[in-house]
């Protein structure tokens, strides 16, 4: 593969621990985010919200605390740590556009309720709910590769 950019989202999470507990743990603060969410967003009998807490946040969830070794398929890591890993594999960050993230938190601010947040740390773009991130997303480009106009615009 040679992108001439990639677009990197992940789900912010520190439950991949190999240890139970801390797995456990840190699992609890991630969903009980997840499920905070639709709970203050959401009417509670909403049959979509019921389902896809049921069918996706469960099934990832049991798959974090129950499962060992192969059978565990979800394993978030940090966006720092993602970070290191996409510049260790020849990768360069693109800045975010500041004045896409302006706009961005103004429509956030407007429409959405008040405990969401958007935020910026070292390029990469925040989501989340009550001072927790749940959601990153940033762009690379192969550190070999010159840009172009267009898509390396201010780096």
């Amino acid at each position: 593969m040679n992108p001439d950019i990639f677009v990197h989202s992940i789900v912010n999470g520190t439950y991949n621990a190999p240890f139970f507990v801390t797995r456990f743990r840190e699992a609890l603060f991630h969903f009980s985010t997840l499920y905070d969410i639709f709970d203050v967003t959401l009417p509670r009998d909403n049959q979509e919200k019921l389902m896809f807490e049921r069918e996706f946040y469960g099934r990832e969830a049991m798959n974090v605390i129950a499962c060992e070794g192969v059978e565990r398929v979800e394993r978030p890591e940090t966006y720092k740590q993602w970070q290191a890993r996409t510049m260790r594999a020849g990768f360069r960050q693109l800045p975010l556009d500041q004045g896409l993230v302006n706009i961005f938190k103004a429509k956030m601010k407007e429409w959405y309720h008040k405990d969401f947040i958007l935020e910026e740390d070292n390029h990469w773009l925040l989501q989340g709910w009550k001072g927790r991130i749940v959601y990153a997303s940033t762009c690379w480009v192969p550190a070999s590769k010159s840009c172009t106009q267009d898509i390396c615009k201010n780096s």
